[in-house]
This record gives C-alpha cells, sequence and structure tokens, in this order.
C-alpha cells in the first residue's frame, strides 16, 4: 500500500481504536476494530493482511493512553461519534420501542408467519429476533405459523419447516406454538361460508383480465350481486374441486369505487392444479390467499400484535374489509421498512440462492458464500450476535441497512475470551503462496500463548525441527530479519531461517515485521470462506480439538472448526467466522 493510503488507515483506526476503548471502558483490541474499520471503509478490505500490521502499533498507543486522554483525543478526531456514545449511555434500556397499547392486552402475542418455500436468508431473521425478543420483554407469546397455503407460486420445501425452526432455535427463541396454515383449509372454509351468508363475498368466473379492467375502472362484475344461495352452491363446487385453474375464484365484496383500486373487491379463494407437497393437505384443490388466510389466523390465534413490511400496508386495509364484517378488532401494525445486509454477492432471496445451489454454484444452504442463517451458524457466529444486532436495527418505516461488521463485532465480544490462537499459514496466489524453510541455530520449538490475555492457560508447543513454513507475501527479502511470532527473531539466508537472537526491541524499535508460521510438515486444513476455499498448513496442537470449537487464526481471524482429521496426513476444514 502507499504512503497516502497508510496514513488513511491509520487514521480511521485511531478513530475506531479510540472508539472501542471508550465504549467498552477497556483497552482495544487489534480484531475488535477489523470489522468496524473494513466495515466503514470497504476500500480498505483489499489489504486486509497488512491491516493488522498497521494499526496495532495506533492500537498500542491508545490503550497507552488513561480514560480522560481517550476520550478528550475522541472528542477531537470524532466528536460527533463521542456524543453518540453519550447518548447510548443516557439513552432508554430497550433499543426497540415499546408496543402499541400493550397494556391493553392481557397477554401480548405475536407472530412470525414465514413461507416455507426455503430456509432462511439473513433478512428472515429479523422478524424472529424483533418478535422474540418482544416476547421476553413483555413476558408474552411467539406463535411460528407456517404461511404454506401456496402450493403452486411459491411452493412448500417440505425441508424448510424444520430448517426455519432451527434457524429460530439458533437464534435463541422457542415458539409457544407452531401451526401450519395447511393443516386449517378446514377452518378457511368455515369461515369463508360465513362471510358469503353475511353478504360479504361472492363467485367470480371472470376471466382475469377482464375483471381487471373492470375494476380499474370502478365497475362491477356481472357476478357481484348473486344471491348468497348461488354463491354459496358454487364455493361448494370449488371445494369438490369441480372447477379447473383460473376458471373460479370468491371475492370478498369490498368498495367496488374505493379510491384505492388494490382493495377493490379482492380474491379470497383460487382454484390450483398442483397439490400440496405435504401428504395432510395434498387432496385440497380451492386454497385461500394469503390476505384472507392470515388476516383470518391473526385473529383466530389471537394475535395482539403485528409487526410486516412497509410494502404490505394494503394487506392491512383488505383485511378491515373482513374484519369488519366478523365485528372483529384488528390487531395493532407496526410496518417497517426492508433489510439489506452488506459483503455478499449473492442477492437475499430465495428463489436466488435456490437456483445457485442448484447450479451448482453454491454448495448448499450453508455455503459460507451464502447470505443464510445456516450459513451463519455454521461460521461458527452466535445467534445472540445476529438478534443484537438486528434490534439495534429498530422498526423504522425507512429501508436500512445491516452492516455484517456490526454481527461480527457482537460475536467477537461473545467468543474472544473463550477462543484458544492458533497459526494457519495460506498456500494460495493471493498470499505468495507457501515457502517452506529450515531453521538454523535457536530453540527446537516456539511456544507462542494459547491466549495473549491468559497466560495462565499456558501455551503451544510448536515444532521446528524439520523447519518451518510461511506465506510467500511475508518472506523478507535475504539478508533481512523476520520475527516468527512466538518463536523469536530470524534471518533470511538463501534458503534458510537463521537464529539471530535479538530480543523484542527488534520489533519495537528496529521495525522487524511479526508473522504466523508454522512446521512445513504440519497438518492440512481447508479454509471455507466467502471468497471460496483456502488450503494450507496448521499448527499440530490444531487435531486437539473437536468439531465446533472456535479458535482464532493469528492475522487472519475467527474460524470454527468442521471437520477435525484423526491424523496429520488427512485434511481438516474449518468455516472463517470474521476478523
Amino acid at each position: 500500500m502507499d504512503d497516502e493510503l497508510r496514513d488513511r488507515i491509520t487514521e480511521a483506526a485511531e478513530t475506531s481504536a479510540l472508539l472501542n476503548a471508550v465504549k467498552h471502558d477497556s483497552e482495544a483490541q487489534v480484531g475488535a476494530i477489523m470489522g468496524p474499520l473494513m466495515g466503514e471503509n470497504p476500500e480498505f478490505r483489499e489489504y486486509g493482511d497488512e491491516i493488522p500490521g498497521v494499526i496495532a502499533p495506533v492500537v498500542e498507543r491508545v490503550n497507552g493512553m488513561d480514560a480522560e486522554e481517550r476520550r478528550e483525543r475522541l472528542a477531537e478526531l470524532a466528536p460527533e461519534k463521542l456524543e453518540e456514545l453519550e447518548a447510548e449511555d443516557e439513552g432508554e434500556d430497550h433499543p426497540l420501542p415499546d408496543l402499541p397499547n400493550a397494556e391493553e392486552y392481557d397477554t401480548v402475542r405475536m407472530r412470525v408467519a414465514p413461507n416455507p418455500n426455503g430456509p432462511w436468508h439473513i433478512g428472515h431473521a429479523r422478524m424472529a429476533a424483533v418478535v422474540g425478543t418482544y416476547k421476553q420483554r413483555y413476558d408474552g407469546e411467539f406463535i411460528c405459523r407456517f404461511d404454506d397455503t401456496d402450493p403452486e407460486t411459491k411452493r412448500p420445501d417440505l425441508d424448510a419447516y424444520d430448517a426455519i425452526l432451527d434457524a429460530i432455535d439458533y437464534l435463541g427463541f422457542e415458539p409457544d406454538d407452531v401451526v401450519n396454515a395447511s393443516d386449517r383449509v378446514e377452518t378457511y372454509y368455515e369461515y369463508a361460508r360465513k362471510l358469503i351468508d353475511k353478504g360479504g363475498a361472492y363467485t367470480c368466473s371472470c376471466p382475469q383480465g377482464e375483471f381487471s379492467d373492470l375494476k380499474n375502472n370502478g365497475e362491477a362484475c356481472p357476478h357481484r350481486d348473486k344471491d348468497a344461495e348461488t354463491t354459496r352452491s358454487e364455493f361448494e363446487a370449488m371445494v369438490d374441486g369441480e372447477y379447473d385453474s383460473g376458471e373460479m375464484v370468491l371475492r370478498v365484496r369490498t368498495d367496488i369505487t374505493h379510491k384505492n383500486p388494490a382493495l377493490r373487491d379482492f380474491v379470497a379463494f383460487r382454484m390450483v392444479d398442483t397439490p400440496h407437497p405435504r401428504e395432510a393437505a395434498e387432496q385440497y384443490r380451492c386454497w385461500p390467499m394469503l390476505d384472507f388466510q392470515s388476516g383470518l389466523d391473526d385473529h383466530l390465534l389471537g394475535v395482539t400484535h403485528i409487526i410486516r413490511g412497509i410494502d404490505l400496508q394494503d394487506s392491512a386495509k383488505r383485511q378491515q374489509f373482513v374484519y369488519d364484517y366478523f365485528d372483529w378488532e384488528y390487531p395493532e401494525v407496526i410496518h417497517w421498512g426492508h433489510v439489506q445486509v452488506d459483503e455478499y454477492d449473492v442477492p437475499l432471496s430465495t428463489s436466488s440462492i435456490a437456483e445457485l445451489i442448484e447450479d451448482g454454484e453454491l454448495a448448499g444452504w450453508d455455503d459460507p458464500r451464502a447470505p443464510t442463517v445456516a450459513s451463519l451458524e455454521r461460521r461458527g457466529i452466535r445467534g445472540e450476535a445476529v438478534v443484537d444486532a438486528m434490534i439495534q436495527l429498530g422498526t423504522s418505516t425507512s429501508n436500512v441497512d445491516l452492516a455484517m461488521s456490526s454481527i461480527y463485532s457482537n460475536n467477537r465480544d461473545l467468543i474472544d475470551d473463550d477462543s484458544d490462537r492458533a497459526f494457519f499459514v495460506r498456500d494460495s496466489d493471493d498470499h505468495g503462496g507457501l515457502v517452506e524453510r529450515q531453521i538454523v541455530g535457536g530453540p527446537d520449538a516456539g511456544e507462542p500463548p494459547l491466549h495473549p490475555d491468559y497466560e495462565e492457560r499456558g501455551r503451544r508447543e510448536i515444532p521446528v525441527t524439520n523447519g518451518v513454513a510461511v506465506e510467500g507475501d511475508d518472506l523478507p527479502a535475504h539478508g533481512e530479519r523476520i520475527w516468527l511470532k512466538g518463536y523469536g527473531c530470524v534471518r533470511h539466508t538463501r534458503d534458510a531461517f537463521e537464529y539471530t537472537g535479538d530480543d523484542i526491541d527488534a520489533v519495537r524499535e528496529e521495525g522487524v515485521d511479526v508473522i504466523h508460521w508454522t512446521p512445513a510438515d504440519g497438518p492440512r486444513l481447508r479454509l471455507r470462506t466467502m471468497d471460496g476455499d483456502v488450503s494450507g498448513v496448521a499448527e499440530p496442537g490444531l487435531l486437539g480439538y473437536d468439531t465446533d470449537d472456535v479458535v482464532q487464526f493469528e492475522r487472519i481471524g475467527f474460524v470454527r472448526l468442521d471437520e477435525v482429521a484423526d491424523e496429520a496426513e488427512a485434511e481438516s476444514v474449518a468455516y472463517f467466522t470474521h476478523p
């Protein structure tokens, strides 16, 4: 990197380090500021391997200040960030606003209503995170209702039901009730009949385009004035499957001249020829539309508060017509904007992700490149970190952006203390390949600490007798020195590293770079990342860990061990968690 970029990184790192230290009233950590630094400055990301070395002296300087000096310096560099911190300190304990009129209900009862056409992407987690948090806050109840009454356009995936429940569990919540709408079709028929008897619905066989033209002109179709007896008879024929798809629908009678055409005589039931994939529901051909089904269920299941997208405001208005016919009170509604997530090249779209998996471009829903809940879990990110980031977005009607760096920061706080450190040398062109050198002189092994903040945990013993492996980009020129972390200072000769015995002042005062390394014959490991797989060599102690353990590869980031080989000759697999 050039000097100008180095200066920019140094300046941004000082602000991030000060913010981290002031916020947590503790020393800043290089790992803790890497995520926010990269998130706020995406142009730094291509220099990710070099940045820790640039910001380490900055962090050390910040940690040398007392609390008042840090606050004063932050006020000089970024007064607005200090003001935000102070506002947070004085703010409410709850990042989410109070639910409207919650005191008027004996029990606050909310729902997530996923369409099980695939496992959840990250955006879906927001609803469960917020609803689950409100449940805890109000000592309320949480329903998971699968809105699976569209066997054709958004066809349910039988594996998605359990996958979604697993995602909710991963986030730290347990629904009080789990309901499949496709099990309740007879209930929807029952209330459709009642609605017909109240004069609130009629059967219509107009071609869709023809009805659309009439509706848009505020004109009634010729079927609107049917008597209830005829409508009831034709609806029973729909239930019995006597019509083909598109031949007959049941419409809710609203206001055909309403100023909003979307609210005029909307469809409540339609015919679908495609059988439902669930065996318990495969016999039905007359299916409720989502607005009818969901509105009915919200009342019958006792939902008190609904959260839905701002783009679904018309749904509440359509459902209100049905509620008025039955003289029901509509639940409290909160509308919010959509959430977008950075860092991913794959869109937040269930169908798009499924297509990429089908085409073989993604290995599955838990591929680290997929913006899915399953991927976050497999990478070793805790559900609590996701929930905390989601609720910080609030419930604004504006669209919001979720920075993955906020999830990473939350997760780092949860895992850093418990994560041992380890070395992993990447054998890839992006890092100069893997270079092996023999050690001349010096100890037979390096002994870096298991965790730099907890010396009492002990040290790792990493042998050097069969040579060491380093990343090509870290290899110094001939005659130059390098510090093998946990081992000591060596000088690069033509084909070896010669131990020099220099003390740590070589690093602190003479600018000798500190690098990670492994034994040349260390166990092989494949690291799965958002940018693809990277193979390399790890230190031998890694084989002593278990699947699901999280360690931090120094100068690389945290990883979750996915497969730990039984022997050094086999390849282990880890998933990159975050910096």
